[in-house]
């Protein structure tokens, strides 16, 4: 069996699409009353492991009942798909192949926003990209923004959430062991270099913007040193600051990190197999809240 790298369940939680080292991405419907699932669909068009799959937000979809899925590969490619939700099937709708090096991470941008997707590469560059769903079901993915993020390479990519401000931020991680904050230039419409946060000692695997405002902003990154860093600011301007989640490294190095929808839960996934949950105490520290073996 290939190595699944990702799976996401789309806005609703009806459906599962996952992606894998045999190049295929499939989708499964999943069952509302008990935990069946079925495949609906096999999608073939990447040329190299398939490390992240993204649903972009129903209001995109082109159609009541349609489905966005972008995915990115070994391949430098990111695809597009979408479903013709009158007939169920699947088609391959566009394509960005602006990147010369493995594409890492995807991120579609709050939907205020419109369709935009974050895409970052081992060619040490981030894309923000603007989709757009033409008559005829295709779709154009145009370049808004290319930028120099990580010299050695960025791996991982991810929004902040809209906050009712113009504001648009994104942090990014990468091979040099750092995460960045870039942040919308409005006056020269790009994004440069907000906020430089140092603490791992080896490449930065992924990062994970929290979605929840309620009190601030929470980043967490992992890395392949075994740490999942908390980085938080009280306010827009304030200074960030570090806390580890846990005083010990993990087992093994730390691969993907994923915010619940309201922020309170943190997911960790390794190279030992195995999910953790993490929840903040009320005195700032984190707990676990559980853990899913995947032996």
């Amino acid at each position: 069996m290939d190595l699944i790298h990702d799976a996401e369940l789309d806005y609703y939680g009806r459906r599962l699409a996952t992606c894998s080292s045999d190049k295929s991405i499939k989708v499964f419907e999943l069952g509302e009353k008990d935990d069946s699932q079925r495949l609906v669909a096999t999608l073939k068009g990447h040329e190299g492991p398939v490390w992240q799959v993204q649903w972009g937000h129903p209001k995109f979809g082109g159609g009541s009942g349609s489905g966005l899925l972008a995915s990115c590969s070994y391949d430098g490619k990111v695809l597009l798909w979408k479903e013709d939700a009158q007939h169920g099937q699947w088609r391959l709708v566009g394509q960005y192949c602006e990147h010369l090096a493995s594409v890492n991470s995807i991120s579609w941008a709050p939907v205020e926003y419109g369709p935009q997707l974050l895409c970052v590469s081992s060619d040490g560059r981030a894309s923000v990209i603007d989709v757009k769903i033409l008559e005829d079901g295709s779709a154009s993915m145009t370049p808004a923004h290319i930028l120099p993020v990580h010299q050695i390479g960025a791996n991982a990519g991810s929004w902040a959430p809209f906050d009712g401000s113009k504001e648009r931020r994104f942090v990014t991680g990468g091979g040099d062991n750092l995460v960045k904050i870039w942040k919308l230039d409005e006056t020269t419409n790009e994004y440069t270099l907000d906020t430089k946060l140092e603490g791992h000692s080896d490449w930065v695997r992924d990062v994970a913007w929290s979605p929840s405002l309620l009190s601030r902003n929470c980043i967490a990154s992992g890395s392949q040193d075994k740490q999942v860093l908390i980085w938080s600011q009280a306010s827009k301007d304030a200074p960030w600051e570090v806390k580890a989640l846990r005083a010990e490294p993990f087992p093994d190095v730390v691969w993907r990190l994923s915010w619940s929808l309201s922020g309170n839960i943190l997911a960790v996934s390794g190279g030992d197999n195995k999910v953790t949950l993490w929840k903040e105490g009320l005195k700032g520290d984190w707990e676990t809240a559980g853990e899913v073996s995947e032996n």
